[in-house]
């Protein structure tokens, strides 16, 4: 059977991991934990599995990601985010490709538990992401929505099954979240010289939920699909905000 390495980078993640790694232990021939000095019980419950767990600092998410890659036991990694678990039907496929002459590039489809529902709309699925890879020809690159880059051509074969991504157990979470990458998102906009018209301030949020909530169905998702499309407009609204304050500080957020 070929090998695989499963990469996970943590930081506070005891509400996640142990779903996490119970759900690639049946598949996994190496697991490397990347933690950024979790405060909580991350460690401890990892520690209960056969994972090669180590402490690093934090550099961002693709090159704290190329660093837990570049730890692996083997090439063909298997990537995942502590808050994600595989379905039994995607880790039977992952098991049937293991079993063949070559490992391949592999993407599958995300779907994504938002308070206690699964989104099937919004924008949100099928959330296709290319997670399996060899390494050698391989590297995350982004500052945020970090993406694969490829050395060479690679054929892509998609997998049966979902990648099961547990993201906000409640409103506040997801409005924690929105403040931070909007943040990042932000800094990142402003560090690269772009221009932002005053329009956008207003205009991206409107036409960020016209688009979610009408245009790829979030209608379906009752409530919670309205909680997501919401926020998502909220978040578009914050990035220019922040944007804006940069612009009118030269680069420093005024509290």
């Amino acid at each position: 059977m070929l090998p695989l390495s499963v990469v996970i980078i943590t930081h506070n993640e005891e509400r996640n991991i142990a779903r996490c790694l119970d759900s690639v232990k049946s598949i996994a021939d190496d697991i490397v934990v990347v933690d950024s000095f979790s405060t909580d019980s991350t460690r401890k419950i990892c520690e209960r599995y056969p994972v090669n767990f180590i402490t690093h600092s934090w550099e961002g998410y693709s090159l704290t990601k190329n660093f837990a890659n570049n730890s692996a036991k083997y090439n063909w990694i298997l990537s995942l985010d502590a808050d994600e678990a595989l379905s039994a039907e995607l880790a039977q496929s992952i098991e049937k490709l293991k079993q063949g002459d070559q490992l391949l590039t592999c993407e599958f489809d995300r779907m994504t538990n938002y308070c206690g529902k699964w989104i099937r709309h919004c924008g949100w699925y099928p959330d296709t992401k290319i997670r399996i890879f060899d390494r050698t020809i391989a590297h995350w690159e982004g500052v945020i929505h970090e993406k694969l880059n490829f050395t060479k051509n690679t054929p892509v074969v998609h997998l049966a099954g979902d990648c099961l991504h547990y993201s906000y157990y409640d409103k506040a979470q997801h409005l924690q979240q929105a403040d931070k990458f909007t943040t990042i998102a932000a800094k990142h906009f402003y560090s690269q010289g772009n221009k932002n018209p005053a329009y956008k301030l207003y205009l991206s949020p409107l036409l960020k939920f016209i688009q979610s909530y009408f245009l790829q169905l979030g209608f379906l998702d009752g409530t919670a699909g309205f909680q997501v499309c919401r926020i998502s407009a909220f978040a578009s609204y914050l990035k220019y905000k922040k944007i804006n304050e940069l612009s009118q500080t030269k680069g420093k957020f005024v509290s």
